[in-house]
């Protein structure tokens, strides 16, 4: 049985997975995509798979709403933000406001969607005489009323600009969200609730070598707070052995001790203080009424958003290197 600082341990399943208020979906994808075709699909036959909703991890990679290239063609958004995590991998962004970026490879995506906004997520294999692994998190984490019509608007955190601590011996933690230990990463964009003092919120991923341990520090009260042992081998939390996927609930002011038995575990922790508002989703919309949803199908259907400058609705950015260009045509580049 856990012990009282584990509120509920339970399977974690198949993505999307459980969160906790102010986050409202998590998926992790984890996809062995093979070489690259040289028009950034993969080198190998599409038959079989349902393509335009090819969810099925055949192969152990799966095409999702791609065509050509995987990943999630044109689509709005309204009324949240997304926090796209990349471990490994690229993404090819594209937007209603003309923004386009590449990022991937421990780089990090916030975007605000606020009053509207659509884009794509392309997976674009680039690598011809190898295979092109992904893995990503991307996280939704709602907005308060007073922000769910804020200008559409996102940040990158460029991988040396996301901090990396080892607080302990054969342990990392990549710290999006949230300080740690003193350490605090790029600020969220500035409607974000995230941004708001008192929020609390956290995103922590957290690997640990077989054998190495390392304590949670405790939160403030009134904070939820899941643990996703998403790589569990044999893990213990706060003394309970984990031994597959799961979720634990945390009583966020206790310390958890958490320790990788005799195989690597790793874990991302979702943190925040709840918004304490009514929440009406239907799909990619998420307001506080259903009057409101409607409002937004409305829109949607009148305004498209600011439309599509894009010629196809999956595009992808060529060899480019990583880079993100504003609506306004500035371009940022990681530093080399």
């Amino acid at each position: 049985m856990p012990g009282p600082s584990i509120l509920r341990i339970s399977p974690l399943g198949s993505p999307p997975w459980e969160t906790p208020n102010p986050f409202l979906f998590c998926v992790h994808h984890l996809d062995h995509y093979p070489r690259g075709n040289g028009a950034f699909g993969p080198a190998t036959p599409l038959a079989g798979r349902d393509i335009g909703q090819d969810f099925s991890g055949r192969d152990g990679w799966s095409m999702y709403h791609g065509s050509r290239v995987p990943g999630f063609p044109q689509h709005p958004h309204r009324g949240f933000e997304t926090v796209t995590v990349v471990r490994r991998g690229l993404v090819d962004h594209a937007d209603s406001m003309g923004a386009a970026a590449r990022y991937g490879n421990g780089d990090v995506q916030w975007l605000t969607a606020g009053a509207g906004i659509q884009h794509s997520e392309m997976f674009p294999l680039l690598g011809e005489d190898h295979d092109n692994p992904l893995e990503l998190f991307q996280l939704w984490l709602n907005l308060p009323a007073a922000d769910k019509m804020a200008p559409p608007h996102f940040t990158m955190f460029w991988a040396d600009s996301v901090p990396r601590l080892t607080p302990a011996s054969g342990v990392e933690i990549t710290v999006v969200a949230g300080t740690l230990d003193g350490v605090t990463p790029p600020a969220p964009p500035p409607h974000s609730y995230a941004s708001r003092p008192g929020s609390d919120v956290a995103i922590w991923v957290i690997d640990m070598a077989a054998g190495a341990s390392w304590e949670l520090p405790p939160a403030p009260g009134g904070v939820n707070r899941f643990l996703y042992a998403y790589r569990a081998g044999s893990a213990l939390v706060a003394g309970t052995r984990i031994e597959r996927p799961s979720i634990a609930v945390l009583d966020a002011t206790a310390p958890i001790a958490l320790r990788a038995a005799d195989s690597p575990a790793c874990f991302l922790l979702l943190q925040g203080r709840p918004i304490g508002e009514p929440v009406a989703q239907y799909g990619p919309f998420v307001m506080n009424t259903r009057e409101e949803i409607q409002r937004a199908f409305d829109d949607y259907r009148r305004t498209q958003f600011g439309g599509w400058p894009w010629p196809a609705p999956d595009p992808v950015n060529g060899r480019e290197g990583r880079f993100a260009r504003r609506p306004d045509g500035t371009v940022e580049r990681p530093a080399p």
